[in-house]
């Protein structure tokens, strides 16, 4: 039955959203950023920093940068300091905005031997290869600290790969355009920094597949790479991260709106 209550919800938004952006005259209004973690949900944690710090102030610099140069683009954060938000509620924030655009920015990790590995990569809602779900897995795993994660998630276990098959049946509805704008900002890293990119990945991420708009999670660089470590969170890093971000938002607009 909630699964029912899930596809029909999904399939109103679809219907609104295909009336919305095939109007005339169509603009990109509102942006929702999404720090993750917070509070008492750290998220990975590097040898000088959280993921949840990194992941707030670049999104506050990256909010202050589209209310500087796109002023006529409203701005929501999920929040704006050191406080734990639910997942579904983040995803809710944008929902009820009517946001045309949601972005969440995180910090990637690996585990002791793998702390080489470097980069930036850039997540779209997607079941994809089951085998193929560790971030999603990291990433969802906030939900565990929440009271009465089973009912609020329908069942949802993060610990299972295979219920992204139940999730999958909802994701589709963005796809496309979520991945044109995970690929904006992935070149931008790219071009504009010089960055190492891990490319457009489709994962489980239950924060991007319950957003009824186009949606991406930003992995900004690995806390667990000390050199990465120190760039991110280097005012000149976080600005460069912004500034790229902000220069694919740019292309994506010009490349979307109808005007």
């Amino acid at each position: 039955m909630k699964l029912k209550l899930l596809l029909i919800f999904f399939l109103s938004i679809l219907l609104l959203s295909t009336e919305k952006s095939t109007a005339q005259g169509y603009r990109i209004k509102t942006i929702v950023i999404d720090p993750g973690h917070g509070g008492r949900k750290p998220g990975a944690s590097g040898s000088i920093s959280k993921e949840k710090d990194i992941a707030l102030k670049v999104s506050l610099k990256l909010g202050a940068k589209i209310k500087e140069e796109m002023p006529d683009i409203k701005v929501i954060y999920t929040r704006t300091k050191d406080v734990d938000v639910d997942l579904y509620r983040r995803a809710e924030i944008a929902n009820e905005a009517n946001a045309d655009l949601f972005i969440s920015i995180h910090c990637n990790s690996m585990p002791p031997g793998n702390k080489h590995i470097k980069g930036a990569e850039t997540l779209v809602a997607g079941s994809h290869r089951l085998k193929e779900q560790d971030a999603a897995i990291r990433e969802n795993a906030d939900i565990k600290l929440e009271k009465n994660y089973k009912s609020k998630y329908d069942g949802y276990d993060p610990n299972n790969p295979s219920t992204f098959i139940l999730l999958s049946l909802l994701k589709n509805t963005f796809r496309d355009k979520s991945i044109k704008f995970a690929k904006l900002i992935q070149t931008s890293y790219i071009n504009r920094d010089e960055r190492l990119s891990r490319g457009v990945k489709e994962q489980g991420v239950l924060v991007l597949q319950r957003c009824g708009m186009p949606a991406v999670l930003t992995e900004v660089g690995f806390i667990s790479n000390k050199e990465e470590e120190r760039y991110i969170n280097s005012d000149k890093g976080q600005n460069e991260i912004a500034s790229s971000i902000l220069a694919a938002i740019k292309t994506y607009r010009k490349n979307i709106e109808v005007r």
